[in-house]
């Protein structure tokens, strides 16, 4: 015959999700456990810590019984016990029962589930890749974690992913991210070239991700914007070329003749890079003189091949941007105004002077 108030539990036990590493506490709250003994002779009432699923005693009242120090137990001297796990380690998810030795037993579990933030796994994942253009090529990215992480890919410049529509399509689809542990790029373009980012994510802070340069190889292509460039002498003059080229080109200017140009008092050489493979040449011919004028050539050579550009300097004249002129006349007698346009000086003075000589003409009749 069981002696005193038979104990039960206040709260439910209470199943814990735990990041590895952290610190885990399972809290039982048991009401009148102190008064109560199974028979006259026993012991006053105790609770246990179990591991439901292996059926490990882990500890009893204020003692632990398994051979693990990052488990404690404690007591509030009251109704309150807690099993402290520190330092949770994936082997210590499962099944954890609280129990009391009444007659008959009382028991309550929860479960403890051990989550891992994502890992990248690198000796699976790919580096920085490089590929001909009009090729194909594949990125990897491989993580571990549980939950078990999902990879996406982004443009590290937040520009589009281009993917195939279909195994059998030539459509490529624009897609800000791509979901999935491998990236298939096919007849890649000069546009796709830049940096990829696999980033894995499973819900367990902090996600991760893995940086990976894609190189787009092609012999170089120049555009002149400007094939004929006129200026006056004695005035600077700036040509320009624009390169594209992979992997990078070495570029230079010669004149007409073969002769190269080096940067000095009369010459000013910049390059410009607009992207991973767009470069803005341009040459700056000081003060020039009957001598410049002639043919000029940018050139550009990278490992796959090289290209040229040709630009002819001619002496152009001063430009005067058309301007007005607002006049006024007394011509027979009237008070006039007149507003015109000009193509340039000369234009204006050969107008003043028709116009001054009719008006003169006109007031001698």
């Amino acid at each position: 015959v069981a002696f005193g108030l038979v104990p039960d539990f206040l709260f439910p036990l209470a199943n814990l999700t735990v990041p590895q590493g952290r610190d885990a506490i399972f809290t039982c709250v048991v009401n009148n456990l102190g008064g109560y003994r199974v028979s006259g002779d026993s012991a006053t009432a105790r609770v246990a810590w179990i591991k439901a699923d292996t059926k490990a005693i882990l500890a009893i009242h204020e003692s632990v019984i398994t051979n693990n120090a990052r488990l404690s137990v404690t007591h509030n001297d009251f109704n309150t016990w807690t099993l402290n796990i520190r330092n949770v380690k994936r082997e210590d998810r499962g099944q954890y029962m609280c129990q009391v030795n009444t007659d008959p037993m009382k028991m309550q579990t929860a479960f403890l589930e051990v989550v891992i933030p994502p890992d990248i796994i690198y000796e699976e994942t790919s580096g920085d890749m490089m590929v001909p253009e009009g090729g194909s090529v594949k990125l990897v990215c491989k993580a571990n974690g549980y939950p078990s992480p999902n990879i996406t890919w982004k443009r590290e410049d937040s520009g589009s992913i281009l993917v195939r529509e279909g195994s059998h399509s030539n459509q490529k689809a624009r897609l800000t991210s791509v979901d999935g542990e491998v990236l298939s790029l096919n007849k890649v373009t000069r546009s796709e070239m830049g940096a990829y980012l696999c980033i894995a994510a499973n819900g367990v802070p902090p996600s991760v991700s893995k940086r990976m340069m894609l190189h787009v190889h092609f012999h170089p292509l120049i555009q002149v914007p400007n094939q004929l460039v006129g200026a006056p002498v004695n005035t600077n003059v700036t040509l320009q070329c624009h390169v594209e080229a992979s992997p990078k080109a070495i570029n230079y200017w010669t004149r007409e003749s073969g002769e190269m140009i080096i940067s000095n008092d009369k010459y000013y050489m910049t390059d410009i890079d607009n992207s991973y493979y767009s470069t803005q040449l341009q040459l700056v011919i000081k003060r020039i003189h009957k001598s410049d004028l002639g043919g000029y050539k940018c050139i550009s050579k990278n490992s796959i091949g090289d290209a040229e550009g040709n630009i002819r300097l001619y002496e152009g004249k001063a430009f005067i941007p058309p301007f007005s002129f607002e006049y006024k006349s007394t011509i027979d007698g009237q008070f006039k105004f007149t507003d015109r346009t000009f193509d340039d000086f000369e234009d204006m003075l050969r107008f003043m002077k028709s116009h001054y000589a009719l008006s003169h003409k006109k007031h001698q009749l």
